[in-house]
């Protein structure tokens, strides 16, 4: 089956320029994904297309032979064109008639294989053209923890088989991992392409990355930030105890150094954490009588504003 016009089947202009491209790629790749289209048993053959056509496009030096005309839609070669002169530059109209006709030799020279052809030489000998196989793009949801500890996640590929991907620690979305020959079979035996898994991390209930720093709101009551404290914090690598100094207030922030995101700095091998930053945020509990009199009867010894300046 020859395959469609990889514009057409992306949707874009001929003018397109890389940014669009990929973008049309990755929405028409995200909708046709065989996941999300479990009853539709042509999802996977539009998906494989999609990727095809990405395969061309997404390639500059393979979309720019095509648009010449070098390649097919299937990224095979396609065959030279002779137009009414030979490639000695001699005119010629046929192989008989009154004049000298040309000799193959004349017009594809001696190592041509239409020279080999008919002569009778041998020209199903000659190796076949590979080419490589298009590369399969893959979305892959991560939990945002899996994501800062790593963890292994299995997949399914179009081609039926599954394969545990491996999340290096501090992942993060946007990232893509290239699983070697793990995509299209290649064509007369060329190399498979590749499967390449593009992390998508989810939404933390409470955790936000910052860099390589990961943030949390800490709610504490009344009396641990009054008295000072030690409490448990949750961190992605397990809980931890944490020291409330006395007298704290909502928005004070306290570092527990390395239970950050791991990363290894360039040009160095020893992996490094950030830190988890921890903003105090005081819980005043509702409907306590003995506290309403305690704080009503209170004169605290230092009654300054706290909004002064703010006027």
């Amino acid at each position: 089956m020859v395959a469609r016009d990889p514009y057409a089947v992306l949707g874009v202009a001929k003018t397109a320029d890389a940014a669009a491209v990929k973008k049309a790629f990755r929405a028409k790749a995200r909708d046709a994904h065989p996941d999300s289209n479990p009853d539709d048993p042509k999802a996977e053959d539009r998906f494989k297309e999609i990727n095809k056509a990405y395969e061309i496009l997404g390639d500059a030096e393979k979309r720019a032979r095509f648009d010449r005309g070098e390649i097919d839609a299937d990224g095979n070669e396609m065959a030279p064109h002779f137009g009414a002169q030979g490639r000695r530059g001699k005119a010629y109209s046929g192989f008989g008639g009154g004049g000298r006709g040309f000799s193959f030799e004349d017009i594809f020279g001696d190592t041509d294989a239409f020279s080999d052809m008919f002569r009778g030489g041998n020209a199903g000998a000659r190796k076949p053209f590979q080419s490589r196989g298009a590369n399969v793009s893959y979305t892959l949801k991560v939990g945002f923890a899996d994501a800062v500890v790593g963890t292994t996640k299995r997949i399914a590929l179009t081609n039926g088989k599954t394969l545990d991907v491996r999340i290096p620690p501090g992942t993060e979305s946007g990232q893509t991992l290239r699983l070697k020959g793990q995509g299209m079979a290649g064509a007369q035996g060329g190399p498979a392409g590749d499967a390449l898994i593009e992390i998508e991390v989810s939404a933390h209930a409470f955790y936000k990355r910052d860099g390589h720093d990961i943030r949390l709101d800490l709610p504490v009551t009344l009396k641990e930030a009054v008295l000072g404290a030690k409490v448990p914090v949750p961190t992605p690598f397990g809980a931890v105890a944490l020291s409330i100094p006395k007298g704290s207030s909502s928005g004070k922030v306290l570092r527990l150094r390395g239970k950050g995101v791991p990363f290894t700095p360039p040009g160095e091998t020893i992996e490094r954490h950030g830190d988890l930053l921890v903003t105090l945020m005081i819980v005043v509990p509702e409907g306590d009588p003995a506290l309403e009199a305690f704080t009503d009867a209170w004169q605290p010894a230092n009654a300054a504003d706290p909004r002064k300046g703010m006027a």
